[in-house]
């Protein structure tokens, strides 16, 4: 590897957030969902160091969900977005898979393409993307159940469950209550977010994606999560270092201007690495351990940083972009995203190591 960017991924750390989930709610089962490569860290790699405490993987679509199996992954696989095809129903029962169901089509596609996969319920309790209207699950239930279709899981998806002082939450609780009252079913309802915060959304099963890979779903402390253990570590190097007087200006757009002699250090990372182009001035990374705010437009390959007061900085010191030093929610925050987008958007072109 002779370009020096690249993302550290802590496996162990990975296991400890996992087993921070499951001690927050430890009459429940927690599945470990790993889509969308493991939010950015791997899919694989995440899968093959969770298998032995991980009852069940969810991804987000069967193509995740049959590149585990060919890796040899057994743990149980549930598809969030289920399928919408009769050769999808098979390919998932030949493929000992899980389906959520969430619309009527899917519930009529399974019929009819009478094949045995079982399924977890999904009703619509106020965010109003997927899932039945609660007033359409126990005959969803029983159109499955005569089709010979095993209805597992009843489940919902909170919308703004980061939000502590809102009443969203509970009333999407209270109408999942409503709609599930009298069945006799299993139920899934916490995220990360609910897992940390809403122990009264702690059921059956558990579905802790974003927090097992160190992040806070929370924009404020919370307390549970102060445990949480970064996993990945974006680190680049510093390829070049120029001094800049005072009046002159940095990068494309000529959006940061020096207010003073400045040293300025060039790092090799930038948007097509999955850096966020929109990151402003400012934004720490750290030069050695030490603050080196972003000083200038992110371009694709490289970003400009403010050495100024570094003394010792050098060309090829290590600059880190987000991880153990740097939250990178911190990070998404100052760019105006979220740190779910920086994870899963860092590219293929920054290698993973794993420890």
């Amino acid at each position: 590897m002779y370009r020096k960017t690249e993302a550290h991924i802590n496996l162990d750390a990975i296991r400890s957030n996992f087993a921070l989930a499951c001690s927050l709610a430890p009459q429940s089962k927690s599945l470990a969902v790993i889509k969308a490569n493991a939010y950015g860290h791997g899919m694989l790699r995440v899968a093959e160091a969770l298998q032995d405490v991980a009852p069940a993987f969810a991804v987000a679509t069967i193509d995740e969900a049959l590149e585990l199996r060919k890796a040899g992954i057994n743990n149980a696989l549930l598809v969030l977005q289920g399928v919408t095809t009769a050769a999808a129903c098979n390919t998932a029962a030949s493929n000992n898979l899980t389906l959520v169901v969430h619309t009527p089509e899917q519930v009529e596609g399974l019929i009819e393409a009478g094949v045995s996969v079982p399924v977890w319920l999904k009703i619509d309790t106020g965010m109003h993307r997927l899932g039945l209207a609660p007033g359409d699950f126990a005959d969803a239930r029983k159109r499955l159940a005569a089709g010979g279709i095993d209805v597992q899981v009843a489940c919902t998806h909170f919308a703004c469950a980061d939000e502590l002082d809102g009443d969203a939450t509970r009333q999407q609780l209270e109408s999942f209550n409503a709609a599930t009252s009298d069945l006799d079913l299993p139920r899934s309802i916490a995220n990360s977010a609910g897992v940390l915060a809403w122990p009264e959304s702690h059921a059956q099963w558990n579905r802790p994606g974003y927090m097992l890979y160190g992040s806070s779903p929370f924009a404020v402390d919370v307390v549970t999560a102060r445990e949480l253990r970064p996993a990945m570590t974006l680190r680049s190097e510093i390829i070049a270092i120029r001094a800049v007087p005072t009046g002159e200006s940095v990068g494309y757009g000529a959006r940061w201007t020096a207010e003073r002699p400045s040293i300025i250090g060039t790092v090799a990372i930038g948007y097509a690495d999955g850096y966020p182009r929109h990151a402003q001035n400012g934004t720490p990374t750290l030069v050695n351990g030490k603050l080196a705010p972003l000083a200038g437009t992110v371009s694709m390959d490289a970003i400009t940083v403010d050495l100024t007061g570094h003394d010792n900085a050098r060309v090829g010191d290590s600059v880190e972009l987000w991880g153990s030093g740097i939250a990178v929610n911190a990070v998404a925050a100052a760019a105006g995203t979220i740190g779910y987008q920086l994870l899963t958007g860092v590219s293929s072109r920054v290698p993973r190591t794993y420890f």
